[in-house]
C-alpha cells in the first residue's frame, strides 16, 4: 500500500482528500501547513505527496522546492491540487519541482487514478 502524504490548511477539503485516498486503498498522513509538511516529509518518506499552494507558515511552493532541495526527500513526486489555475500558478508548481498540477474542485475517482498513474511512472 503506497504511503501519500498530503498538506491542506482547510479541515473539509483535507478530510475529504484522506476520505478519498484511503477509500483508493492508500495509507495517508496528513499536514495542515507548509512546514508541517516539510518535517514530515523526512519523517515519513512517502510515496507521494500532494500539496496545496495557499497554505499558512510555507507555501506550497516554498515547501515543493524545499522537499525537492532535500537529498533525503528529492526524489519523491510532487502533485500540486489547487484552485488557482492560472497559468502562472501552474508554471510556478512545475517550477518548484511538482509532476503534475491538478485544480479544484476534483473528482474523487480522477484524483486517484492521477495519483494511481504518477506513482507507476515513479516507481
Amino acid at each position: 500500500m503506497a504511503k501519500i502524504l498530503i498538506a491542506e490548511d482547510e479541515r473539509d477539503i483535507r478530510d475529504l482528500i484522506i476520505f478519498t485516498l484511503r477509500f483508493s486503498g492508500y495509507e495517508v498522513v496528513a499536514a495542515s501547513n507548509g512546514e508541517e509538511v516539510i518535517q514530515l516529509a523526512r519523517q515519513e518518506m512517502p510515496d507521494l505527496i500532494l500539496l496545496d499552494v495557499r497554505m499558512p507558515r510555507k507555501t506550497g511552493y516554498e515547501a515543493c522546492a524545499a522537499i525537492k532541495a532535500d537529498e533525503k526527500t528529492r526524489n519523491i513526486p510532487v502533485i500540486f491540487l489547487s484552485a488557482k489555475g492560472q497559468e502562472s500558478e501552474i508554471q510556478a508548481g512545475l517550477q518548484a519541482g511538482a509532476v503534475e498540477y491538478l485544480l479544484k474542485p476534483f473528482v474523487p475517482d480522477q484524483l486517484s487514478a492521477r495519483i494511481q498513474a504518477v506513482l507507476a511512472e515513479h516507481k
